[in-house]
Parts: structure tokens; sequence; C-alpha cells
């Protein structure tokens, strides 16, 4: 996997990015970090040479020729945000939130929620791919 630093001032200041995903992962210590755990393994498992950043404030971005998908955490749901989401299949029907736009689609994960890591898997692969087609 590689790293980037993030344009982001914050991000410098703190170290590389997988450092500072690992701070907030810890620093969330709740289902929410568990959550953003579990979605960043899968990601590194679907695409072993994504790039991880920090931008926005602080939130995770996952990248592999373009920007594959965000981990945005709120009080009550981890929303992953796929950039090119509209132009990707999904046959597993795992979007569920930021249905209505031309680009992006997301997923949004509650607690208690289960991951279908076969099917997310896939389509971060295709996200991946499409960044590449581009």
């Amino acid at each position: 996997m590689k790293k980037a630093a993030s344009s982001d001032a914050k991000a410098s200041e703190g170290g590389s990015a997988s450092a500072q995903i690992d701070l907030k992962i810890r620093e969330l210590g709740d289902w929410r970090g568990e959550t953003l755990a579990r979605i960043r393994k899968i990601i590194q498992q679907a695409v072993p040479e994504v790039v991880e950043e920090i931008k926005w404030r602080g939130v995770p971005v996952w990248s592999h020729g373009g920007i594959i998908c965000t981990g945005e955490t709120y009080k009550s749901a981890v929303k992953m945000t796929f950039a090119k989401g509209a132009k990707l299949e999904d046959p597993a029907g795992l979007f569920n939130s930021s249905l209505e736009g031309n680009t992006r689609r997301a997923i949004d994960i509650h607690e208690g929620d289960e991951i279908d890591e076969k099917a997310l898997k896939a389509l971060v692969r295709a996200a991946a791919a499409l960044n590449s087609k581009a």
C-alpha cells in the first residue's frame, strides 16, 4: 500500500495519512472506529496499491488513479462516498445514500449493520478500474 501526503495543512503537521487514519480510528473508540478500520482493511485487500490520503479537514480518502471513496464518520453512520459511484454497477445493492446525484453514490453503515465484504471488494475494485480508464 502506498501512502500519500495530503495538501491539507493539518495532515502535513500530523505525519503520514495512514498514521492519521490510525489515530482517527483510535480516537473514535467505538463502533464507528471499528467500522472504519474494517472498511479500510477491505479496501486494502481489494486494491493493494491503494493510496491513503487525508482531505477536507481529516476525512480519510482512498485513491488509485483518482479517488475511489472517502470514509466519513458521523454520529450515527460511517459513510463511504464513491466519487464516481453513479457510473458503477451495484448488483448487490450496497449504495443506500446520495442516490439522487449524477456523480457520487454512498453507502451509509449504521451500528450493527452487516458488511457484505465480497460485494464491497467488487465495488472498490470496479471504482479503481473506472479511474484507470479515465
